[in-house]
């Protein structure tokens, strides 16, 4: 398994790196909740530029239906995990990517604010690869090792009116959240 340990900048040792424009200065100095999303674009596909293309804005309205009603959203995760388990990032964990939206966790408002955002390739209508949960875990440790996280949750958990990610294929038993 690759090392994904984090260096002082906030990168991940052997990520691929696209650069997000999609985030700011954290107004506080404090990473201490992990969040854990699903995505696939065109929705139920995988493998494509689609979320690549989402997060650095680049995104062809003309590609695809969907496409068309979400291409102007300003949003961005700090990684991603593919199918394969190739993991990609494309924000710095010291900044603030734009994943969480409206967010409250333990009367906290804007978990973006405090938080990491991993998104896995996937969707809430089926499994998620054991290569995932392997880049997954091993990510988790990495992130634990170099910021004080006191809680691993689901978008869901967050922004439960709006958001039903990591959705109820995501097998949080296979998740070693090191914190217990």
């Amino acid at each position: 398994m690759k090392s994904y340990a984090i260096d002082d900048a906030g990168f991940a040792l052997n990520a691929q790196f696209t650069a997000s424009p999609n985030f700011d200065a954290r107004p506080l100095n404090e990473i201490s909740l992990i969040v854990i999303h699903n995505i696939s674009l065109p929705p139920g596909e995988y493998g494509g530029n689609g979320i690549v293309e989402l997060f650095t804005n680049r995104l062809d309205p003309k590609e695809h239906p969907f496409y068309a009603e979400i291409h102007t959203q300003k949003v961005s995760a700090h990684f991603l995990i593919r199918r394969d388990g190739a993991l990609l990032q494309f924000v710095s964990c010291l900044n603030r990517a734009w994943h969480a939206g409206v967010s409250n966790w333990k009367n906290r408002e804007r978990c973006n604010d405090f938080s990491v955002g991993i998104e896995l390739e996937g969707s809430d209508f089926e499994a998620f690869e054991a290569a995932q949960y392997l880049t997954l875990n091993t990510l988790i440790s990495e992130v634990i090792k170099k910021y004080p996280i006191k809680a691993i949750v689901g978008h869901s958990d967050i922004a439960p009116v709006r958001k039903t990610d990591p959705g109820p294929y995501f097998d949080w038993s296979q998740v070693n959240t090191l914190l217990t």
